[in-house]
């Protein structure tokens, strides 16, 4: 007991350092005989109005925070600190052998395009030979291995996992023999001090764009959360293109390095860019050490500044760059992003999915995907907006699609306890009326009907869910993986076209 609140910085009582706990939780549904349990003011719910719930489960110990009033139960200690929610982490850090200790930590950071710098930077270090971890929105692997998130909860997304969780992947991960853990770190896990126990050997800020402000109300707060990841990293690689590289470098404590594609005043720079379409990226990568030739098969200009931070921290962690230059020229695409859905050889239309949720993301991927529609062909783009989130951006998103798209396809995505079509009229509310746009609330109807309807040459863009297989609304959360619905309407429309051949 005593050395769990020694890592925390809890005081612990006279009398109780010797006492074993069993086990620890945040929730009073699992507490068990003997364990902890953790009291967290969360965002919807009051973990301090459960605490009698817990202690009827088994409780034996129970942390609260110091101001919170608590009625005394027979057998039952009571613990206090400032902030239970950052003695959470070091408990769970402190629970798990302290594995952070054990590895090699490096944090991506950003609004978009943590996903694919991550798994760039993996890929690099894995061809030098280094064993890596990997945790993000996709999911998390050790050594090549898989890792169940929330008790195997197939259908559970979390770019940043719980302390509960994180720090369990963590010592498997050191069990695993890992030496490197490339992670994407959120504004979310950053402000509610998931990651308060941790140092990093390096860390990566690619943009900041309006996102996630349903939580940090302005753009300044959202900014102050991402910036405390540089607070605690030896090493930080900052995006110079970026208005907040500034506010990142100030937070900076360790080796500060500056890289940009339009910035040229920055410590490695990107010279003699090509856009390739299809073919992906080519540029020469420059600093005063370095002068590389790197070139990458994922197409879009936001692959440029990916693969050169991924690059950037390979080089300063002593990869070779003969190393970095093979393994981005070869590098496949992340599940998710840009990701093509196979149709087979007779398929004469293309479907594209993607994560764009923001409007940042959204507009680059329609500039990008610009460059992939064949000759003749149209580009549709289906998408839309998140519910109980961040309003403001809906009818931004709505502008930008009928702007850029040929054809719009407005439909529901993870509407939660809101109607699907209030979210819908805030995002059609700022369409150019030019634009032939379609309102499927179905997502599921909305796919098909862009299937059925598609033409020769034409490219579907099916935004906003990306690698997610679930759908969230006010029913609940169910499984939804638009490339089965995709490969589903395009088998059922190609049997109608053959049956209609026949006749």
């Amino acid at each position: 007991m005593k050395a769990l609140c020694d890592a925390a910085g809890i005081a612990c009582p006279d009398g109780i350092g010797e006492n074993e706990i069993c086990g620890m939780s945040t929730d009073s549904r699992t507490v068990k005989p003997g364990w902890l349990f953790i009291c967290i003011r969360g965002l919807h719910t009051d973990g301090h109005a459960y605490i009698g719930d817990a202690v009827q489960n088994g409780a034996s110990c129970v942390l609260v925070d110091r101001y919170a009033e608590i009625s005394a139960y027979d057998g039952v200690t009571f613990l206090r600190c400032a902030d239970t929610r950052r003695a959470s982490a070091y408990l769970w850090h402190a629970w798990y052998g302290h594995p952070a200790e054990h590895l090699k930590l490096i944090g991506v950071t950003g609004t978009n395009g943590k996903t694919s710098v991550t798994y760039m930077l993996r890929a690099i270090l894995e061809a030098a030979l280094f064993r890596c971890g990997i945790i993000g929105t996709v999911g998390c692997t050790s050594a090549g291995k898989p890792l169940a998130g929330r008790a195997g909860d197939p259908l559970a997304n979390m770019t940043t996992p719980d302390p509960e969780e994180l720090y369990r992947i963590l010592a498997q991960m050191v069990a695993d023999g890992v030496e490197y853990v490339v992670m994407e770190v959120s504004s979310h896990a950053l402000a509610l001090e998931k990651l308060a126990p941790l140092t990093f050997e390096a860390a990566i800020f690619t943009n900041l764009t309006p996102e996630h402000l349903d939580f940090h109300r302005t753009m300044e707060h959202y900014a102050e959360a991402k910036a405390q990841l540089f607070a605690n990293t030896r090493l930080s690689i900052l995006n110079a293109d970026s208005p907040y590289a500034e506010r990142m470098r100030k937070r900076s404590v360790g080796r500060c390095i500056t890289c940009g594609v339009t910035n040229g005043d920055a410590d490695y720079t990107a010279e003699d860019v090509e856009l390739m379409g299809g073919a992906g990226v080519r540029y020469r990568l420059h600093s005063v050490r370095t002068r590389l030739k790197l070139s990458c098969p994922i197409a879009g200009a936001f692959t440029v500044l990916n693969s050169m931070q991924a690059a950037i921290a390979a080089l300063e962690l002593g990869c070779s760059p003969a190393v970095v230059k093979s393994t981005l020229a070869t590098m496949e695409g992340v599940r998710g992003r840009m990701e093509r859905v196979r149709l087979g050889l007779g398929a004469d239309f293309t479907v594209l999915i993607d994560y764009a949720h923001t409007p940042d993301a959204l507009e680059k991927l329609l500039y990008t995907a610009r460059g992939l529609v064949s000759a003749g062909g149209r580009m549709t783009v289906l998408f839309g907006c998140g519910g109980d989130r961040d309003k403001t951006k809906r009818a931004v998103m709505g502008e930008i699609a009928s702007r850029l798209a040929d054809a719009v396809i407005v439909t529901a995505d993870n509407s939660r306890s809101e109607d699907p079509l209030n979210i819908i009229a805030e995002i059609t509310a700022g369409m150019h009326e030019a634009t032939p746009c379609t309102v499927i609330p179905d997502r599921a109807a909305a796919i098909r009907y862009a299937v059925e309807n598609a033409t020769a040459g034409d490219l579907i863009l099916l935004a906003g869910k990306g690698h997610e297989e679930y759908e969230i609304s006010r029913a609940g959360r169910r499984r939804f993986c638009e490339r089965e619905i995709v490969t589903d309407a395009y088998e059922a429309r190609r049997k109608a076209e053959n049956s209609r051949e026949t006749e």
